[in-house]
């Protein structure tokens, strides 16, 4: 549960069909990516206004994922973001409202599930807060979420209007969030949505020092656990899921999303691929199931090896 908004326990980040991960599949593919996932069990489904090739225009994702699910809208729930670039002295709600009409129209929807401001900039969060909630009351949102913020931006927007979600990166080697955010969300019950979630790739075991990414548009070139010398020093943490994954019948993959849903009841990761059999076996990680037992040796594995690279609240 998303505060009291329903979702499949694992969502589907759709970026990478627009963006973030090289080369974008022909639409065609994309469309039936996510109608496969939805097919599969998925019911959240996760975009931004601003993923397009290179983040050079807006709207390309939302139009691909409006095209895919517009005949099975009243059975799945629909994130996406904006970007506020107004002074704190504009008219917000207006800014904001704009915005979201134009992601209304290229999803072919009446209304947004989830609506996240997707990066802090200069409006005070409580004018976006009291902004949300006009939007909740019209019946243009469900509910309302912020992504890659802190303990004290999320306690100034709930005082305003009750959030229901917050986006922030989380993973195995992103841990950042566990200290005081994931507890501070489930006292409010705030959902935690999780993206990268399996680390761009590192937690699949499918990358190694080796590993070559796509010169254009491709987020992995910049992403500190993945260059050449943090992969290696990270094998450590891949070897150790890879063991834990072989005694499952599961992936490594798998094994560092159910440790996830292990750990936390308001966690809902949005694991992102371009790739129909990824999305597949990342939706199938919530069949695999941790005992306590399990999932305690997992965690006092995972804490006894270094992780080298980190991104934190302030990554991209």
């Amino acid at each position: 549960m998303l505060q009291n908004i329903e979702v499949s326990e694992i969502g589907m980040g759709c970026m990478a069909f627009s963006h973030g991960y090289g080369q974008i599949p022909p639409e065609s593919y994309s469309i039936e990516a996510i109608q496969g996932a939805y097919e599969h069990g998925c019911t959240f489904f996760d975009t931004a206004e601003v993923y397009s090739p290179n983040l050079s225009g807006i709207g390309h994702n939302e139009r691909i994922v409006g095209k895919a699910l517009k005949d099975v809208r009243q059975n799945v729930v629909i994130a996406t973001k904006l970007f506020l670039r107004v002074s704190p002295f504009g008219n917000v709600y207006q800014t904001i409202r704009e915005h979201l009409e134009a992601s209304i129209c290229r999803l072919q929807t009446d209304m947004v599930d989830i609506y996240y401001l997707h990066r802090m900039g200069s409006v005070p969060v409580e004018k976006t807060a009291e902004a949300m909630g006009r939007l909740i009351e019209e019946g243009l949102i469900r509910g309302w979420g912020l992504s890659q913020v802190d303990t004290d931006i999320i306690d100034r927007a709930q005082k305003v209007t009750p959030l229901a979600a917050i986006q922030n990166i989380y993973s195995m080697v992103e841990r950042d969030s566990e200290q005081s955010i994931i507890p501070y969300c489930m006292k409010n019950n705030i959902g935690f949505v999780p993206f990268s979630p399996i680390a761009s790739g590192l937690l699949s075991g499918k990358i190694t020092p080796e590993t070559r990414f796509e010169k254009n548009d491709d987020v992995r070139n910049w992403v500190p656990q993945l260059s050449r010398g943090n992969i290696a020093g990270n094998q450590p943490i891949v070897e150790m899921l890879k063991e834990f994954a072989q005694k499952k019948n599961a992936t490594p993959a798998q094994i560092s999303l159910a440790w996830m849903l292990h750990k936390y009841p308001n966690v809902v990761p949005i694991p992102g691929s371009k790739n129909k059999e990824r999305i597949t076996e990342n939706l199938n990680a919530s069949a695999v199931e941790l005992s306590d037992l399990e999932f305690t040796a997992l965690e006092d594995s995972l804490n006894q090896l270094k992780v080298y690279g980190h991104r934190g609240l302030g990554g991209f």
